[in-house]
């Protein structure tokens, strides 16, 4: 008999959607995940083997843990079929309105959930929660890309989220093997407002022509102990999903201060979208990144 504590519902089979699901089946969680699209959907699962079979011919994962986590993938044609979930992590687009009509839903449907969780990066987490007849369950669960190798998990609490609901998204952070920051619900949150500050900023250097990309993040990784750069992190997040924070950002706090530069509205407005349309700031070969 299945264990409904080790139970997670993804909604949403994207980049992010596929991380969180790879994640959560290696950490011995029954795994389902809800695409809406059928043809997408479909893709789900060879993408996390995928993952997973690069992640093993690297060294970084053992073949058997990944067999075992294999078995616990599995994807739904509705969300009715994750109504025994515990933990619910929603990981679509960031369209308020799309995440409203998801959180009616989820909370209709998971009725027993510890949490009901977003995976947003930028909208605010009341707006989300006042779509749901039990607001205090509602929580921001905002993973990083890649979900397999980031282990920060920013846990953002609303103003009607309750401690239980607080204290159990820790509890499942940590089963993942993740850390976690605790933020009060406000735009951007601590780490997108940060993020997107630095990021816009070396746009607007490279628009100006003061640094190439490479360079700009060089400085930051080798100048101040950065990971990643932030155009290369820009790349990697995605350059539409950067800009759609901007925006956000800008209507919410300042819109000078986060106002997208006109460089990042054309890589989108011609498609270069970052590593998953293999251009951005750097041409994407694979997981490496080449200098334009």
């Amino acid at each position: 008999m299945t264990d409904d504590s080790r139970i997670v519902l993804i909604v949403g089979g994207g980049t992010m959607g596929r991380g969180i699901a790879g994640v959560c089946a290696l950490a011995g969680f029954d795994t389902l995940i809800y695409e809406a699209d059928v043809a997408a959907r479909g893709r789900v699962p060879s993408s996390i083997h995928a993952s997973w079979k690069r992640a093993v011919d690297s060294g970084k994962l053992d073949s058997e843990k990944v067999r075992e986590a294999a078995d616990r993938v599995r994807t739904i044609a509705g969300i009715e079929e994750g109504a025994g979930a515990a933990y619910v992590v929603e990981a679509v687009p960031e369209s308020l309105p799309l995440k409203e009509k998801i959180f009616r839903d989820l909370d209709r449907v998971c009725a027993g959930a510890r949490l009901l969780g977003s995976n947003t990066s930028s909208l605010s987490i009341a707006s989300i929660a006042r779509a749901a007849a039990r607001p205090d369950r509602v929580i921001g669960i905002h993973f990083f890309n890649p979900v397999a190798v980031m282990p920060l998990i920013e846990i953002v609490y609303g103003p009607g989220t309750s401690e239980a609901t607080i204290a159990a998204a820790g509890e499942f952070a940590a089963a993942l093997g993740k850390k976690t920051v605790r933020v009060k619900d406000a735009p951007g949150f601590a780490t997108s407002r940060l993020g997107v500050a630095l990021g816009l900023e070396a746009m607007r250097m490279v628009e100006e022509g003061i640094a190439s990309a490479a360079d700009i993040d060089r400085a930051m990784e080798l100048g101040y102990g950065h990971r990643m750069g932030p155009l290369k992190t820009t790349d990697l997040v995605g350059l539409d999903v950067r800009l759609s924070i901007a925006e956000a950002l800008a209507a919410g706090l300042d819109p000078v201060r986060f106002a997208p530069p006109k460089i990042l509205r054309e890589l989108v407005a011609e498609g270069r979208l970052g590593k998953k349309s293999g251009r951005g700031f750097y041409r994407w070969e694979g997981d490496d990144a080449k200098e334009e």
